[in-house]
C-alpha cells in the first residue's frame, strides 16, 4: 500500500510539473504573437474609426501590466489560474475569459469524452472478438468498416448527415440547442433539447475514433495471441473466452488504456472543424474564432491550457488504473 501511495504522489508531481511547463509554453506563445495585447486592441479600435496615439497604447500597457518583466507576468497569470481559476480578460473583446467560456468548455469536454467512451465501448469487445475469430466474413466486414472510418473525414460525414437530414426531415441538425433554448437558463427541458442534438457531434467525432481504436485493439490482440505464454496456456487446457480474457485481452488493455489521453487530444483536434460545420457554440468554435479571426491569443491560450489540463488529468487517472491492473507499471516509476 505504501508503494502504491508513493507511486500516486510521484505521478501527481509529474502531472503538476507538466502543467507548469505547459503554462510557460502557452504563455510564451501568447507573447510571441506580433504586437502585444494593448497594440492589437487599439489597432482594432482604429479600424472602428477611433484615433488612438502612442500615449494611449502606453497607458493601456500599464493598465494591463504589460510593462512588467516576462517572468513577473507569467507567474501572475499562473497564480491567477491555479489559485482563483481566473484566466484574465479577452484581449479583443475586453470581457472576462471565464465569462466568455462559461459552460462552453465543459460542454466541449463532455462531447469529446463521450465520443471517446463510445469509441472504446465498441472497439474493445469488437476488436478482441475479431482478433480471436477465424471467420473470414467477420474479419473482412470489420476491416472494411474500420478502413471506411479512417478514410472518410469527419467534416465530410457531417456534411452528408446534414444533407440527408435536410432533404428527408427538413432539419439540418445544426447547433446544440433549438432556437427557443439557446439563451434560456438550464432546465430539464433544455437538457432534453441538448441531448436530442448532441448525439450528432458525438457520433461524428466517435466515427473515426472507433475505427482507429478498433484497428489498435485488433492489432494488439493478434500480437498477444501469438506469444508463447498464450500457447503455454492452451497446452494447460485453457480455451475460448476464459483464455482470451484472462491472458491476451488483459495484457492488450494496458497500451489501450495508456493511449486514452492521446485519443482525447486527437478527438478535440477534430472538434473545431466539426463545430464550424454544425455551427456549434462551444470551445472548439471559440478556439477557431480566437486563432483565425480575432487573433485573441489570451482566449486561445486559456482554451489550449484547459484542454492540456484535461489530457494531463486523464493520463494521471489512466496511470493509476494501469498501476492497479499491472504491478510492473508501479515498479517502472518507483524502482522497487
Amino acid at each position: 500500500m505504501a508503494a502504491f501511495l508513493r507511486f500516486v504522489v510521484i505521478r501527481a508531481a509529474m502531472a503538476a510539473t507538466t502543467l507548469l511547463l505547459v503554462s510557460l509554453i502557452v504563455f510564451s506563445l501568447m507573447e510571441l504573437v506580433p504586437g502585444n495585447c494593448a497594440e492589437r486592441y487599439l489597432a482594432y479600435k482604429n479600424t472602428q474609426g477611433q484615433n488612438l496615439t502612442r500615449e494611449d497604447i502606453a497607458a493601456e500597457e500599464a493598465r494591463l501590466g504589460l510593462d512588467q518583466p516576462f517572468m513577473t507576468r507569467w507567474t501572475g497569470w499562473v497564480s491567477n489560474v491555479v489559485l482563483r481559476g481566473d484566466f484574465g480578460e479577452s484581449c479583443i473583446l475586453r470581457v472576462g475569459i471565464n465569462q466568455l467560456l462559461g459552460d462552453k468548455f465543459l460542454i466541449s469536454a463532455a462531447i469529446c469524452l463521450t465520443a471517446l467512451l463510445l469509441a472504446y465501448l465498441i472497439a474493445i469487445p469488437v476488436g478482441i472478438i475479431a482478433a480471436s475469430s477465424n471467420s473470414v466474413w467477420l474479419n473482412g466486414s470489420l476491416r472494411f468498416v474500420s478502413y471506411l472510418g479512417l478514410a472518410l473525414p469527419n467534416f465530410l460525414l457531417a456534411l452528408l448527415i446534414m444533407l440527408a437530414s435536410t432533404v428527408y426531415f427538413g432539419d439540418s441538425l445544426t447547433g446544440l440547442f433549438s432556437k427557443e433554448f439557446r439563451d434560456a437558463p438550464w432546465s430539464m427541458a433544455k437538457v432534453q433539447d441538448f441531448l436530442s442534438r448532441v448525439w450528432l457531434p458525438i457520433f461524428i467525432l466517435g466515427w473515426s475514433a472507433t475505427a482507429f481504436a478498433l484497428q489498435t485493439v485488433r492489432a494488439l490482440m493478434l500480437d498477444e495471441n501469438g506469444k508463447l505464454y498464450v500457447t503455454a496456456a492452451r497446452a494447460r487446457g485453457l480455451y475460448g473466452r476464459r483464455l482470451r480474457w484472462r491472458y491476451p485481452a488483459r495484457h492488450a488493455l494496458g497500451p489501450i488504456i495508456n493511449s486514452l489521453g492521446f485519443d482525447l487530444n486527437r478527438i478535440f483536434n477534430e472538434l473545431p472543424i466539426v463545430a464550424l460545420i454544425l455551427t456549434l457554440t462551444e470551445a472548439g468554435a471559440l478556439l477557431i474564432e480566437a486563432l483565425a479571426r480575432s487573433n485573441d491569443q489570451q482566449l486561445a491560450g486559456a482554451i489550449i491550457f484547459l484542454l492540456t489540463a484535461t489530457i494531463v488529468g486523464l493520463n494521471f487517472l489512466t496511470d493509476i488504473a494501469l498501476a492497479l491492473i499491472d504491478p510492473r507499471m508501479r515498479k517502472s516509476v518507483i524502482g522497487t
